[in-house]
This record gives structure tokens, sequence and C-alpha cells, in this order.
């Protein structure tokens, strides 16, 4: 991508809804953490989206648990919070935590309390559509099975199985926005309701600063969507940024990041996408799979632009 002049935003693709909120934000003049809280927002609200937010996919018990994280590349601040259940807008409440508190993550009932203090509306998650999903798949699993047998079997399924015909999108996905403003500071953030099915109480990488998402002004910031256990174990947006300040370009960060989830031994393995962002505002896509796009926006644009992810091949080494 060519050098934008002032602002930027760029996300995975669905966070198209949430694209222009985020750039009336930086054309107002606004803070890049500003239009990426701007941006996610949406898609959290969204009930057609079934990987973030209200409408997410339930976990094994049947609770839609979120996970949310972000990060300002000036000065390296965080916050996050997982396992957040009877609340949409986990962005606001990572952000939160950044802001008000003297820690970076929260969690579980931690995270609840925190939103009920901070006046946050709380809400049912669960909608008739996600619900009867989610049902379909645990009508397939053995009754006899305990929690540990049942979460291991539809992590499996849906490991194999990524095309759900009831998805348009395997269920583990997220919203990623990374924002550059008018004064170079770059912000990025990442929502998601996590992997399908999953034990209760998991967490994957959306939340986890390094993992899922990362920030730094001198060098770029990343995030990524996907499998999270395989951006948990190599740290996978923290890498992106470092082969940056390694001196690598956009592309050949992306490429060497994906890359190393070569070495992964995880029977479990599927899908890895990752969105990318230089200090200069050059910006690229990847991802495991091929024909996935990712959208950005700039001062010259009045709609989201879909572009291509490069496809890197991450074959599990199991």
């Amino acid at each position: 991508m060519t050098v934008p002049v002032g602002a930027l935003v760029i996300g995975s693709t669905n966070a198209a809804i949430g694209l222009p909120a985020a750039m009336a934000v930086l054309r107002g003049g606004g803070s890049a953490m500003d239009a990426v809280v701007a941006g996610i927002r949406p898609v959290e609200a969204n009930p057609d989206d079934h990987s973030v937010g209200y409408s997410g996919l339930p976990n094994l018990l049947g609770d839609v648990e979120l996970d949310a994280s972000v990060m300002d590349g000036r000065g390296l601040r965080s916050g996050a919070v997982g396992a957040l259940r009877g609340y949409q807008d986990a962005i606001v409440l990572a952000r939160a935590v950044m802001d008000e508190l003297p820690h970076a993550f929260i969690a579980g009932d931690g995270a609840r309390r925190l939103a009920a203090e901070l006046g946050l509306s709380p809400r049912d998650l669960r909608t008739p559509e996600a619900s009867a999903i989610w049902q379909r798949r645990i009508e397939g699993i053995d009754p006899s099975d305990d929690d540990l047998a049942r979460a291991r079997r539809l992590v499996s399924r849906v490991s194999r199985d990524p095309e759900l015909p009831e998805l348009p999108e395997p269920p583990h996905g997220t919203v990623n926005v990374i924002a550059r403003d008018a004064d170079g500071t770059i912000a990025s953030g990442v929502s998601t309701s996590g992997w399908a099915w999953k034990y209760p109480g998991r967490l994957g990488d959306s939340p986890v600063v390094g993992a899922g998402n990362y920030a730094d002004d001198r060098y770029g910031a990343a995030a990524c969507t996907g499998r999270g256990e395989m951006a948990l174990r190599c740290a996978t947006a923290h890498s992106v940024v470092m082969f940056l300040r390694f001196g690598m370009d956009v592309d050949a960060a992306l490429r060497t990041a994906v890359g190393d989830l070569n070495a992964l031994d995880d029977p479990y393995a599927s899908e890895v996408n990752i969105v990318a962002m230089d200090a200069s505002g050059r910006h690229a896509a990847a991802s495991t799979v091929p024909h996935k796009t990712y959208v950005w926006m700039d001062e010259s644009t009045d709609a989201p632009v879909e572009a291509s992810r490069h496809h890197v091949s991450a074959e599990s080494q199991s």
C-alpha cells in the first residue's frame, strides 16, 4: 500500500459497518483510540455477527462470554477484559480498564462488577438465532460425555469443519480495528465472543496484549482473528510489530509471523488472520486460508475499501 496522508483506519472485514464511524472521529480531529472504540462498538451491537458482542455464539453451557482489549501506541498503555457476561460494550470496558484502573486486565466476575460500577447498560447477549445455532451443535454430542470431553469434541468438530452451513464465517471470529490519527498516533482494538462452544472461562488471544493485539507508535500495530490459542502461543501480534522493528516491511512481517505458526503442535489447528500497519501507515493483512479480505478507509475514501489478504500457509506440524 502507498503511504497515506493523515488519518487512516483498517480492520477485519466484519469491521466494515464500524469503519465510517471511526473515520468520522479521525476527520473530526479525534484520537486514534477514540476512533478504535467508535469503530468496534457498532460491530458489538450487530445481531447478524455471531462472533462479537450481542448475539455472539455461547460457550459450552449456553452463556455468552466476551473478551476485548485496546492498546495505545503512544506510551504502550493497554486495557483488557475477559469472560465478560451480561454486558455488550466490551471494548468500552477494556478502555476503562486502561484509563481508570492501575491494572491492565480484568476478567470474569470482576469485569462484570466493573461494568456495573461504571454504569454500562446490562443486556442479555443471547438471541434466538445464536441460541438455535448453539443448540444444533450441542445436540450432536454424546450426552453421557462430561464437560471436558464435550469441549474437546466440539472444538475438534468446528476446527475440522470451519464452513458451518449456519454461518458465513467460522465460529471463532473477532473484530479488529487499527487507527492512525493526524498526529501519527496508532491505536488498536479487538473484541470477540470467543470460540463458540468453548469451555467456560476460556480466554483466547483477543484480550491478551501481545497475542491478539499490539500497538507501538515507533513501529506499527497488528491484531489477530481465528484460533486464539495459536496466536497466544506464538505471541503473534507482538511478533509482527517486532519484525517491523527489525526493519521488515509490513508484508514480510506478516508472512514471517504466520510462518512461525508452523512450529505449533496443535491437533485443533485452524485459521489465523492478521491485520497490520506500520508507523508510516502502510498496511496489509494475511490469512492462513485463501481468498480472505480486510477493509480500510483514509481521508480520500467515502466508504470502506475491501482488499485482499496475503495467503500464507500454516499447516500444523503435529
